[in-house]
Parts: structure tokens; C-alpha cells; sequence
């Protein structure tokens, strides 16, 4: 691992540390985030306690402890307190409104010939097919179709997952 990031907490950084913890109506990460920034803490009002030091004491990885040391000094308190990782992830959307739209109407309009109902890799493959999409997922179909009334299996849907297997 690369040189140890040297946490130094200002009067008010360790204060809303100390709040945080005292407090107890954060995230329970959150709060051992700020019981780990509090011992990491090399300003001279800090204990200074090492990596595995502090990993013995909260119970977690020194890896751990490096990644909140990582995001206070890269990142900011904020992000070191965050109980979730944040960064470096973006989800969009698979669908916009139009092609949700030519999506649910696929759904609701008649199965091909030789068939009862849609199955959701059937409408996904028609989607392609159609050219509102370049590809799409069985699972998105079933996500988007979950969110409104158009749940696969309900009644007047036309729409049907494939029978669950018996167990023995």
C-alpha cells in the first residue's frame, strides 16, 4: 500500500466527531468512521494510534482504516464520515420515457402467433428487434414492467415469467 495518509483533525473536525459518536443517532458506520478518525487523529491534541491499533480496537481491517484515512485527507470529513462509498459509481438509466413507453406497449399488445403471453426475454428480443433499443436485458423488462401496473404474472397483464421449477 502506498504511504500512510496522515489524518490531522481540526478543533471543529474532532468535535463533530466527538458529537457524532456521542450522539448515537448516526449510521453505525458512520459513527465507527468518526471513532477511527478520532484515534487516527496526528494533530497535536490526537492520540496518533496506528493502523492496527485502531483495527483491534473497532473490530475491522487495517484496510478499512486506510480507506477512511484515504477519503478524510483526499476527500474531506464529509466523505470519510459517508456510510456508504460514494464515489466512482453513476447509474443511468436503461430506458428514457419513450422507450418505457413502446416497451409497455409491446407488453400489453398481442404475443406473437403460437404463443399465450409475452415471457420477458421475448419482449426484450423485440425491443432489439424493433430498433428502440441496441440491447436490453430480461431483467430491465421485468423492472420496468414491476413499476407500474404491468407487473409480469398480474392479472390482464398478458405478460407471464416462466413457471418456477418443482422443488423435491
Amino acid at each position: 500500500m502506498s504511504a500512510k495518509r496522515e489524518v490531522q483533525l481540526t478543533t471543529e473536525q474532532r468535535e463533530r466527531c466527538h458529537d457524532m459518536v456521542n450522539s448515537g443517532t448516526a449510521h453505525a458506520r458512520s459513527i465507527m468512521h468518526a471513532h477511527v478518525l478520532l484515534k487516527a487523529d496526528s494533530s497535536p491534541d490526537g492520540p496518533a494510534w496506528t493502523d492496527k491499533a485502531i483495527g483491534e480496537a473497532f473490530g475491522v481491517s487495517t484496510v478499512t482504516v486506510a480507506h477512511i484515512r484515504r477519503a478524510m485527507v483526499d476527500e474531506g470529513l464529509d466523505c470519510a464520515l459517508a456510510h456508504y462509498d460514494a464515489g466512482g459509481r453513476e447509474y443511468h438509466a436503461k430506458l428514457d420515457g419513450p422507450q418505457e413507453a413502446h416497451l409497455i406497449a409491446i407488453a400489453h399488445s398481442a404475443p406473437p402467433e403460437g404463443f399465450a403471453r409475452w415471457s420477458l426475454r421475448m419482449i426484450a428480443n423485440r425491443m432489439v428487434l424493433l430498433g428502440h433499443v441496441d440491447s436490453i436485458s430480461h431483467v430491465t423488462v421485468g423492472n420496468v414492467l414491476k413499476k407500474g401496473p404491468y407487473s409480469p404474472g398480474a392479472a390482464g397483464t398478458g405478460v407471464s415469467r416462466p413457471p418456477k421449477m418443482p422443488t423435491s
